[in-house]
């Protein structure tokens, strides 16, 4: 008998290197990629997991691997690629990219992620996707976006070389579950004593307006408090980017609309709030006050609508009645006339910032006209660490006479 061939293992070992290459996850994934955009098809969860099955030598991959693979190439084609599992994160609020750095906040800072892009054009093509998920346009002619993705997400993307160092990719997380009062304790955004408060607060109609810089929790807050609201009273909210979503069965929203590829369209805050004083609304919200709407806001609060709300970028509660008088003279409004207003409208002030513990509820404060020209002054009536202030009693006598419970916490300003 002859001795077996000493050069058979050399074809397999030839196979081998081929097989491999084929299997290589990246290799696979962009085959399946190039694939759907080739031929059209819809991208589905089921679409992605048998088209990854159909790549040759696939029956080698494990379930596991194979699943991994599937969701890769999903977040590719319709998600947010290698960001989705942050974006999936509960604790995550925000993710940046910056160039291919990647950073996100889970409630206490900007902290760096591991590296998922290899590239700026990689981020530039996730940037263009999502835009164009949108239906909004990202490209040279138009280097930069704001829009809302399918899922609620905020994206916003600039494009170089308008980001010097980019792309620029910045990306707010939207949670379908909005957060009760008792949730924000446990965070430690507010105290349960504090909790009792912002209840009597909306019990007895108050307007209020909830300020904080960037990503303190002011949208979270709003949303919490609109949950508390009487099922039998109609909610509208006014939003430029739809964002609250109360717990609670009767609300309608209305979304501010940018202008199209031609520069026409526009639908600004101002136009819808005065769309939806003709709705019934028992309770008006504005979901951001950042321009002349304020106008219309207050003129729509001081009509018989009470216990409306709205949401202000401010550095402290005492910068609120400056703010305030910036965006009112963008609608013509001039100081005296906007002061009257802001006191026949608004009673309190919600002021939140951001701890080195996470968001936390600063200051709950008065808005009082005070002097000769009866200009709004800010005074407290609870702030952090320190409890009931100046304002209390006072406070505390508003809750007590349109029927509402004297939180406990304003108890010792009581009389």
């Amino acid at each position: 008998m002859s001795p077996l061939p000493t050069t058979a293992p050399g074809p397999v070992s030839a196979q081998a290197g081929p097989a491999r290459h084929a299997l290589d996850d990246s290799t696979v994934a962009a085959r399946v990629r190039r694939r759907f955009v080739a031929e059209g098809t819809v991208v589905t969860p089921a679409s992605v997991v048998s088209a990854v099955r159909a790549e040759p030598g696939a029956a080698l991959l494990g379930d596991t691997r194979l699943l991994r693979l599937a969701d890769q190439v999903h977040g590719d084609l319709a998600g947010a690629g290698p960001l989705a599992p942050l974006l999936a994160d509960v604790r995550v609020t925000d993710v940046l990219v910056n160039g291919i750095d990647v950073w996100l906040d889970q409630g206490h800072g900007l902290e760096r992620a591991p590296a998922v892009f290899r590239s700026p054009d990689e981020v530039r093509r996730l940037a263009q996707r999502l835009a164009a998920a949108c239906g909004r346009r990202l490209d040279d002619g138009c280097p930069y976006v704001d829009a809302r993705l399918p899922d609620g997400t905020r994206l916003h993307a600039v494009l170089p070389p308008i980001a010097a160092t980019g792309p620029y990719l910045s990306l707010r997380t939207f949670r379908q579950r909005p957060f009760r009062l008792t949730d924000l304790v446990q965070r430690g955004m507010v105290s349960a004593q504090l909790a009792e408060l912002l209840e009597s607060l909306v019990q007895a109609r108050l307007a209020y307006l909830i300020s904080g810089g960037t990503g303190s929790g002011k949208t979270t807050l709003l949303n919490t408090m609109l949950s508390l609201v009487p099922g039998d009273e109609r909610i509208v909210l006014v939003e430029d980017a739809a964002e609250l979503r109360p717990d609670h069965p009767h609300v309608i929203g209305l979304q501010a609309r940018t202008a199209n590829v031609e520069g026409v369209g526009t639908i600004g805050l101002g136009e819808l709030v005065r769309q939806a004083l003709r709705m019934r609304p028992d309770r008006l919200v504005v979901g951001e006050c950042r321009g002349a709407e304020v106008v219309d806001l207050l003129a729509a609060l001081n009509t018989g609508h009470e216990g409306g709300a709205g949401t202000l970028h401010a550095n402290a509660a005492t910068d609120v009645p400056a703010r305030l008088e910036a965006l009112g003279l963008l609608g013509g409004l001039p100081r005296p006339a906007l002061h009257a207003q802001i006191a026949a409208a608004i009673q309190v002030l919600i002021h939140l910032r951001r701890a080195p513990t996470g968001r936390v509820v600063d200051a709950v404060c008065l808005l009082v006209p005070e002097g000769a020209q009866r200009l709004v002054t800010v005074v407290p009536a609870w702030r952090l660490g320190a409890g009931p202030q100046p304002a209390a009693s006072v406070l505390a006598r508003m809750c007590a006479q349109r029927g509402a419970a004297v939180p406990a916490t304003l108890a010792g300003g009581w009389r």
